[in-house]
């Protein structure tokens, strides 16, 4: 279960304000790509924290709550579909995830960033493979990304309902990419995500 040590180290050294960072939908087909940065209180303790991907969806909602109700700072950012076309889903990711870090209310003075890549950022970082499993404040901003993204699906499947998105939450299932085939593709997909359609 996440913890707090990888943020307790970083108060050991004397940082004040240490954040979790993550994103959700590297890989969809469509919407843009969310991030959350979480500061948490030090050894805040929330039932259920864990890595959103190992929560049901009930789960992550409740815990979406909590965790804005008890974080000393949060903020959510995004990449949008042409940013994602034109700079690549790697860097679009790290960019939503630096709007994320700087848009905090209370600005962080250390950012532990999910995955194996940290670029841009104007406070130092660490990187954490599988953070959201093993930092506290990565797997809160991990469920605030995760939970915001979703919920911005069910809002896309409102206007796009021919394309299912609230059900398989923009991924490339087979009915999906038959959807795309058939409906085309509007300005919420990823042009640069669409390769199938050329086979």
């Amino acid at each position: 279960m996440p913890n707090f040590d990888f943020e307790n180290e970083k108060y050991a050294r004397g940082y004040t304000a240490v954040c979790g960072c993550d994103e959700a939908g590297r890989g969809p087909l469509c919407g843009p790509v969310v991030a959350a940065a979480v500061i948490l209180p030090r050894d805040c303790e929330i039932e259920g924290l864990n890595d959103s991907k190992k929560l049901t969806e009930k789960k992550r909602e409740a815990l979406f709550d909590v965790i804005k109700e008890k974080a000393i700072a949060y903020a959510i950012a995004e990449a949008s579909p042409a940013e994602i076309d034109e700079i690549n889903i790697l860097n679009a990711s790290m960019l939503a995830m630096r709007r994320a870090v700087e848009a905090l209310p209370h600005p962080a003075d250390f950012a532990l960033i999910d995955g194996n890549c940290s670029r841009g950022f104007n406070i130092p970082t660490e990187t954490v493979v599988k953070g959201d499993a093993k930092s506290a404040s990565i797997a809160a901003a991990s469920i605030l990304a995760k939970v915001t993204r979703d919920r911005g699906c069910i809002e896309l499947d409102k206007q796009y309902p021919e394309y299912n998105i609230a059900k398989h939450k923009g991924y490339p299932t087979k009915d999906h990419m038959d959807a795309v085939r058939k409906y085309g593709a509007p300005p919420i997909y990823r042009k640069s995500f669409l390769k199938f359609l050329d086979k």
